[in-house]
């Protein structure tokens, strides 16, 4: 835990549609959740237009409903589909749900909403950004090569303002040896090892834990993986 690691942020943008979620199997998936019908003549170059012909041909708090119950499955029963289907239409459940394991279906959720309905529902905002950490030591954080959500939140969160979401929320997980929520806030990250020093890190997350880092360049802090993730290895 004493170890100084160096932190470069290389990259930050705002994305609206995280990678690889929708695709042509989901739109086939949310045809028959609309009872579109027979589908087999709906050709791939045609499948996203005609699934987004058919959700807008519900209302906007029924096609929420419809999809959520989709997205979620049964992780939400129908009180709180309806529930949520109405105040979708104004909040950011992708940022204010109670429940952060939810959040990032919440995301795309509301962005296939936003998009079909040309921007009746809030704009889903997300955030992209290369992180490049340099030590000397940096083989004794990669666990399989790969650094850990709990690792790389930690660190970033000495890269932003003391008041800034992350360091008030998760006070105590920053610190201490178990940060059971940090595989919530990262939604999907990449690691590329540079070489025995260097390993680039590539993070999507929420705009509402990571904006602070568009404005930081560099930074040098210290970090640490849980537990019981050091155990196991």
């Amino acid at each position: 835990m004493n170890t100084i690691y160096k932190a470069e942020i290389l990259n930050f943008e705002t994305i609206l549609a995280l990678p690889d979620y929708w695709g042509n199997q989901k739109y086939k998936d949310l045809l028959g959740v609309m009872e579109y019908g027979d589908i087999s003549e709906i050709s791939d170059a045609e499948l996203k237009d005609m699934c987004y012909m058919s959700i807008t041909e519900n209302e906007p708090e029924e096609a929420a409903r419809l999809i959520l119950g989709y997205v979620f499955n049964e992780r939400l029963n129908a009180g709180q589909i309806d529930n949520l289907s109405n105040e979708m239409r104004e909040e950011k459940m992708w940022e204010e749900y109670a429940e952060i394991g939810y959040h990032e279906d919440f995301f795309n959720t509301g962005q296939i909403l936003f998009d079909a309905f040309n921007g009746k529902f809030p704009l889903p905002e997300a955030v992209k950004f290369e992180v490049k950490i340099t030590s000397d030591k940096l083989k004794e954080l990669l666990i399989d090569n790969e650094i850990t959500e709990a690792a790389i939140i930690r660190l970033l969160a000495q890269g932003m303002p003391e008041h800034t979401l992350i360091n008030r929320l998760f006070t105590e997980q920053l610190s201490s040896e178990s940060f059971e929520e940090a595989e919530n806030i990262i939604w999907q990250m990449d690691t590329e090892i540079q070489s025995d020093n260097i390993v680039l890190v590539t993070v999507i997350s929420s705009k509402y834990f990571f904006l602070d880092l568009k404005y930081t360049e560099s930074f040098e802090g210290k970090t640490h993986n849980d537990s019981e993730i050091v155990e196991e290895d």
